[in-house]
This record gives structure tokens, C-alpha cells and sequence, in this order.
């Protein structure tokens, strides 16, 4: 890959959103469709485990099944403290042009390493918009990071995809370029949990 995609400001910006979050988010409904707070940062904390063992070509238990297999789980105590552990991580990893390059793993799919990053990425901002919608943040994403998160999106049916997005959603043609994403992506970008 000529260019490295950097995870920072997508792992940044989901670490303040996590920070905000409160005892009272944790039960309330999310864009992810039946998915409450806790399960979207439980997916959260399983993911970037995942995605960092994927960057390090370190196949086994982390990339060989999804962490959400049997549903997406309930939220466990010390989230924080592991989200805190685990973005570093991700964000670190991602930044050695060995994880860009060759195959990896990740949820049981051998993948070439660009696109397991592309995946990484996405994860974060999508995730990390829900997760801001849901506690009534604002969240920031440039519109470099957009694009290559749309780049990944891209590839799927407008249709939707099973277990991965819904159906595209309209969108206005002059739309800022994260809620074009967001709506490829199946999200409505005037979501709230109201």
C-alpha cells in the first residue's frame, strides 16, 4: 500500500466518546438495530483486540472467530480500562506497513492485510458514530478518513449486507462526506435514540 491509512483519530475520538459515557447510556438503544450501549462497547473492546492480533499477523483464538459469534455479548466490568489498553494497541499496529502488506485473519476470514485495515478503520468510525449518537455526542471524523472507510463500504450490495449493513440509505448528493458513509453504510445520519 503506498500510503498508510492511520487509525489515530478515529482511536482518539472513540476514547473521548468512551470517557463520556455514564452508568445511565449503558441501556439504551443504539443505531445497531436491537443492540444496547453496553453490547455496542462490548463489541467495541472485542474488536480491537481482534483487529490489532490481525495487524500483527498473530492468527489464533482473536482472529479466528468473530467476537460477536454468539450474538453480540453483555457489557463487562473493567470496559474502560480495557478500551483504554486495546486502541493504543490497534492504533500502534496498524501503523507498521508489515500489517498493510501480505494476508491475515480476521473473525475467521483470511483477508489481505489492506483490507483488514480498511475494516479496522471502519469499525471505529461507524462504531464510534453510533456510539456517539447513542450518548448524545457530537462526533468529528475528517473527510480523508470518510472516504477510505466509503472506499470499504463500496464493495457491498446497496441492498445490504447480512451481519455487516443494512440497505444504503438516501442521502442528499452535496452531503459531508461521513454521512454519504453512513448512509452506504445502512445508518440514518439524523438517527437519535428518542
Amino acid at each position: 500500500m503506498a500510503d498508510l491509512i492511520d487509525l489515530g483519530g478515529a482511536g482518539d475520538q472513540l476514547l473521548t466518546l468512551a470517557a463520556r459515557v455514564d452508568e445511565s447510556h449503558l441501556g439504551g438503544p443504539t443505531p445497531c438495530e436491537g443492540r444496547t450501549v453496553g453490547q455496542l462497547i462490548e463489541h467495541l473492546v472485542g474488536l480491537t483486540a481482534a483487529f490489532r492480533a490481525a495487524a500483527d499477523k498473530e492468527l489464533g483464538p482473536l482472529t479466528d472467530t468473530s467476537p460477536d459469534d454468539d450474538g453480540w455479548p453483555e457489557l463487562q466490568d473493567g470496559w474502560r480500562d480495557s478500551l483504554a489498553e486495546r486502541v493504543p494497541a490497534l492504533v500502534e499496529a496498524w501503523r507498521s506497513p508489515d500489517a498493510w502488506s501480505g494476508m491475515t485473519r480476521a473473525g475467521g476470514v483470511d483477508l489481505p492485510g489492506e483490507v483488514a485495515g480498511l475494516v479496522a478503520l471502519d469499525e471505529l468510525v461507524l462504531h464510534g458514530w453510533d456510539l456517539a449518537r447513542a450518548t448524545g455526542q457530537d462526533y468529528r471524523c475528517d473527510d480523508a478518513t470518510a472516504a477510505a472507510c466509503m472506499q470499504f463500504v463500496a464493495g457491498f450490495d446497496t441492498s445490504g449486507t447480512p451481519g455487516l449493513f443494512g440497505p444504503a440509505t438516501p442521502v442528499a448528493d452535496d452531503a459531508p462526506e461521513l454521512d454519504r458513509l453512513l448512509a452506504r453504510s445502512g445508518r440514518d445520519p439524523q438517527w437519535s435514540p428518542a
